[in-house]
């Protein structure tokens, strides 16, 4: 359980750099205050931990000839729609959160998983 909290508030720290830093990524738009943002970005984390770890691995699965062919860097298109799935996923759950496009997509995951790479090392969360 511990682990799970840790990894949630990773995640939402992580998106909520990336919506500061990428211009399609939005959360909590307009005169939210910080309560409302930081719920929002709560709530967005804990739907983005159950999609990685419910459909990402079935994705990773089948995409894994891909895999082979790019080595590897199939691993950002994938991370760049599981972030839009999020936010598919968010909006049906009335979470203030969205992501514009694709490109902001790929820019959004790319930040998300520096981001929390760098908060899993400080925090050695193991």
């Amino acid at each position: 359980m511990k682990g799970f909290v840790i990894k949630t508030l990773i995640n939402a720290a992580a998106i909520w750099v990336a919506a500061w830093i990428v211009s399609g990524i939005q959360l909590a738009q307009g005169n939210a205050d910080w309560q409302h943002k930081a719920l929002t970005v709560l709530g967005v984390a804990v739907v983005f931990g159950l999609i990685n770890w419910l459909i990402k691995p079935v994705v990773k699965l089948f995409s894994f000839p891909l895999f082979i062919l790019t080595l590897g860097l199939i691993t950002f298109v994938i991370n760049a729609l599981m972030l839009l799935l999020t936010s598919w996923a968010s909006n049906r759950l009335e979470l203030d959160f969205h992501v514009v496009d694709f490109g902001a997509a790929l820019f959004g995951s790319l930040i998300i998983s520096l981001v929390a790479w760098g908060l899993h090392l400080a925090l050695d969360d193991d």
